[in-house]
C-alpha cells in the first residue's frame, strides 16, 4: 500500500515550528504531508507492536502490583521500533509510530488491569464464592479497551486537530520528537537498551527469588513503633528520575507522615484497646499491623479525595469537552473530502461497536455484568474517557488519575447497589468491581489513544489506521493479560505480606467491601480526607501524589525520592555549567524508563522460571537462590553500595550522554 515514497532527507529536520506554537490564522502542516504516501499499516509494524505491547504489558503489570505505578510505553516503544527497524532495513517513521500506537496499548491495559482486578485474588483467599476466571479477565480487559478507543474516536476532531496549540499533550509531543530524531539517529536506542541491560542485571541479582544476593528491602525500626524502609531497586529509582522531584517528594512527604507520625500516634493513642477494624490491642502490633488495620483506610480516604478533587478541578474543561463529543457522534463527521491525515473510523461504526460491546459485556457467559452494571459501564466510561483525554492533554498520562476515576466509579456504582437494595445479593462486590474495572481499562486507554493520535496529527498518520491499530494492541494484550496474573500470582501472591501488595487493587476492595457492608471505618477514612484536604488547599500542593505516598508502604516511597533527587541534582548541575538541560533530562529519562522495563521484564522472567521450574511448595526456596543470610550485616551493608552504585550510573549517564 505504500508507492510513491518521499524520502525522508527530502522533508526538513524536524517538526514543524506550528508544532509548539501556533498562530492565529496558521494550521498545522504535518510532518509528512496528506499527499505523501508512506509505508504506515505494515504487517511489519503490526507484529513488532503486537509483541512490544505483550512485552511492555507483562512488564507493567508486573511493576503497578509491585508499587502502584506503571510507566508509559510510548517513548520506550518507538525507540526500539527505530533501532529494531535498523538493524534489519530501515522503516518509515508511520511504521515507527503505529509500532510504538499498538505497543503503548498493551500498557495502557495491564494499566488499568492491575489497578482492580486483582481484588478478585485478594478475595478468593478468604471467600469460597468468588472465583479468578481466566476468560471473565480477558473479556473485561478487551471490551474495557475497545470501548475505551471507540468513545475517543469522535473527540479527536475537536481535543486534537482544534484544541492544538492550547493542549500540549507532552507525551504525544515527545513520542513524535523522538521518532523524527530517530530518522537521522542518535544514542537514544543505546540509552533504552542500555538501561534494559543495568535494570535486567541489578534484578536478577537482588531480587529476593533471582539470586538474592542481598536485601531488597532494608528496615530499621524507629521509637514507638515508627519505622524507615527502602525497597532498592532500578524500577524505583527509575519511576523517581521519571516523576521528578516535586512529585517525588509530595510522595515520600506522605509516605513520612504515615509511618514516622501516624503509626506512631496511633499506638499512643489506642494502647492497650482492641480498635475496629483491627482484632487484637494496638499495644500487641508491629508497625505493619497498624498500617493495615488503620492507616491504609486513612490513605483510602486521602487518595479518593485527591481522585474527586482532580475531577471537580476539570469540570468546565470536562462539560466542554463531552458536549463537543456527544455533538461528533450526533453528527456523523464531516462531509466532502477528505485529508488522509483527517480521516476516522466512521462514526457510526462507533456507536454499533460501543453498543456491542455493553451487550457483549451483558451476555457474556461468566462476567458478572448485568443489565443496570452494563448501562453505568456507559455512562461512567463516555464521562471519564473524557476526562482522562483532556487530562493527558495538559498534564500527560503519567499524570492521569486513572485511580482516582476509578474511586469516583465504584463509589458511585456501590451506592447505587445499596440503594436498590441489591447490597446483600450474591456476588455483589464482583459486580461493583466490573464496573470499576472496565470504566478504569477504558479511561486508560482513552488517555493512550489520545495521546498516540496526537503523536500522529503531528507526524502526519492516518486516524483510522492509528484507532484499527489501539484495537489490535488492546485485543492481543487483553490475551495475555489474566495469564500474566495468574502466573504472577502463583509465583510471587498478589496482595499478600512479602508478595506482591498490589496497593491500588488492595484500596479498590476496602472501597467496594466497606460501602456495600456499610462498614467502612469512616473515622480513619475521613482523617484522610482532611489531611488531603489540607494539603490541597492550606499547602496548594497536589493531594493525589501525597495521597498516593500516604497509602503505599514507604519503602516504596524512599527510593522513589531517591531518584527524583537524582533528577533535581542533574538538572542543578546542568544550569550551573550552562550546559543543556533538557538533553540531560531526556537522557536521564530514557535511561531510566530503560531500567524500569529491564527490572520488570526480568521480575516476569523469574515468575515464568519458578511457574515452571520452581519447587512445588511456594514456601521454599528455587534451586537457583544462592541467599545473603550468611553474610549477615554485611549483605545490608552490600545492597546498600550496590543501589550507590545504580544511582550512580543514572547520574553519570545523564550527565555525560549526548542524544543528539
Amino acid at each position: 500500500m505504500a508507492s510513491n515514497t518521499v524520502p525522508p532527507e527530502s522533508r526538513k529536520a524536524g517538526l514543524p515550528r506550528e508544532a509548539y506554537e501556533i498562530r492565529p490564522g496558521e494550521t498545522y502542516p504535518p510532518y509528512v504531508a496528506p499527499e505523501e504516501q508512506l509505508p504506515e499499516f505494515t504487517l511489519k509494524a503490526v507484529v513488532l507492536g503486537v509483541l512490544v505491547g505483550v512485552v511492555f504489558g507483562a512488564a507493567n503489570a508486573y511493576l503497578g502490583l509491585r508499587v502502584g505505578l506503571t510507566v508509559s510505553a510510548s517513548i520506550p516503544a518507538a525507540v526500539m521500533a527505530i533501532v529494531l527497524f535498523r538493524a534489519f532495513r530501515r522503516g518509515s517513521v508511520l511504521e515507527t509510530n503505529m509500532v510504538q500506537t499498538i505497543g503503548s496499548a498493551g500498557e495502557s491495559v495491564a494499566a488499568g488491569v492491575i489497578f482492580t482486578i486483582p481484588a478478585l485474588f485478594i478475595w478468593q483467599r478468604t471467600d469460597p464464592t468468588v472465583r479468578v476466571d481466566l476468560m471473565e479477565i480477558t473479556m473485561l480487559a478487551l471490551f474495557g479497551g475497545l470501548i475505551g478507543v471507540l468513545f475517543m474516536i469522535p473527540l479527536r476532531r475537536f481535543l486534537i486537530a482544534r484544541e492544538h496549540g492550547n493542549l500540549p499533550y507532552p507525551e504525544g509531543l515527545a513520542t513524535a520528537e523522538v521518532q523524527v530524531a530517530g530518522e537521522a539517529g542518535g544514542a537514544k536506542g543505546r540509552l533504552v537498551f542500555g538501561g534494559l541491560g543495568i535494570g535486567a542485571l541489578y534484578q536478577l541479582l537482588a531480587n529476593s527469588r533471582g539470586l538474592s544476593l542481598w536485601p531488597e528491602e532494608p528496615t530499621q525500626p524507629l521509637p514507638a513503633k515508627a519505622e524507615i524502609s527502602g525497597s532498592f531497586t532500578p524500577e524505583l529509582l527509575g519511576v523517581g528520575f521519571i516523576v521528578g522531584p516535586r512529585i517525588a517528594g509530595i510522595m515520600f512527604a506522605g509516605g513520612a507522615l504515615a509511618w514516622l507520625v501516624l503509626i506512631p500516634l496511633v499506638n499512643l493513642w489506642a494502647g492497650n484497646q482492641v480498635i475496629f477494624p483491627g482484632t487484637k490491642p494496638v499495644s500487641e502490633m508491629g508497625s505493619a499491623e497498624i498500617w493495615s488495620s488503620y492507616i491504609r483506610y486513612i490513605g483510602a480516604g486521602a487518595v479518593g479525595f485527591g481522585g474527586i478533587i482532580t475531577l471537580i478541578k476539570s469540570l468546565p474543561t470536562i462539560w466542554e469537552s463531552a458536549r463537543v463529543g456527544i455533538a461528533e457522534m450526533a453528527g456523523g463527521g464531516s462531509s466532502g473530502p477528505v485529508p488522509r491525515t483527517d480521516r476516522d473510523i466512521p462514526y457510526k461504526w462507533v456507536i454499533i461497536g460501543a453498543v456491542a460491546a455493553a451487550i457483549g459485556l451483558w451476555l457474556w457467559p461468566g462476567v458478572p455484568v448485568s443489565l443496570l452494571a452494563a448501562f453505568l459501564i456507559v455512562i461512567f466510561a463516555f464521562f471519564f474517557v473524557t476526562v482522562s483525554s483532556r487530562i493527558v492533554g495538559l498534564v500527560g498520562s503519567t499524570s492521569n488519575p486513572v485511580s482516582g476515576m476509578t474511586i469516583a466509579t465504584l463509589l458511585l456504582t456501590s451506592l447505587i447497589f445499596v440503594a436498590l437494595g441489591l447490597a446483600d445479593e450474591p456476588g455483589a462486590r464482583v459486580a461493583v468491581l466490573a464496573v470499576g474495572a472496565v470504566v478504569c481499562i477504558a479511561a486508560a486507554i482513552g488517555g493512550d489513544t489520545s495521546q498516540d493520535l496526537k503523536a500522529g496529527f503531528l507526524l502526519g498518520a492516518t486516524p483510522w489506521k492509528q484507532q484499527v491499530g489501539e484495537m489490535i494492541g488492546v485485543l492481543t494484550s487483553a490475551l495475555v493479560m489474566g495469564g500474566t496474573l495468574i502466573l504472577l500470582n502463583e509465583s510471587y501472591g498478589i496482595g499478600v505480606e512479602g508478595g506482591l501488595p498490589a496497593p491500588q487493587a488492595t484500596l479498590m476492595s476496602l472501597v467496594i467491601d466497606g460501602v456495600l457492608a456499610q462498614d467502612l471505618p469512616w473515622r480513619f477514612v475521613f482523617i484522610g480526607v482532611g489531611l488531603a484536604a489540607f494539603v490541597e488547599f492550606v499547602l496548594r500542593l497536589p493531594s493525589l501524589a501525597f495521597a498516593v505516598g500516604l497509602y503505599l508502604p514507604i519503602a516504596l516511597s524512599t527510593p522513589i525520592m531517591v531518584g527524583g533527587a537524582l533528577r533535581a541534582l542533574v538538572e542543578r548541575k546542568a544550569r550551573s555549567a550552562g550546559e543543556e538541560v533538557d538533553e540531560q533530562r531526556e537522557a536521564g529519562i530514557l535511561f531510566s524508563s530503560g531500567m524500569v522495563g529491564g527490572a520488570a521484564l526480568l521480575g516476569v522472567v523469574i515468575a515464568i522460571a519458578i511457574y515452571f521450574w520452581g519447587p512445588e511448595d511456594p514456601t521454599q526456596p528455587a534451586a537457583w537462590i544462592v541467599g545473603h543470610e550468611w553474610m549477615g550485616g554485611l549483605s545490608t551493608l552490600l545492597g546498600t553500595l550496590a543501589f550507590a552504585v545504580l544511582a550512580w550510573v543514572l547520574y553519570r549517564t545523564a550527565r555525560r550522554q549526548k542524544i543528539v
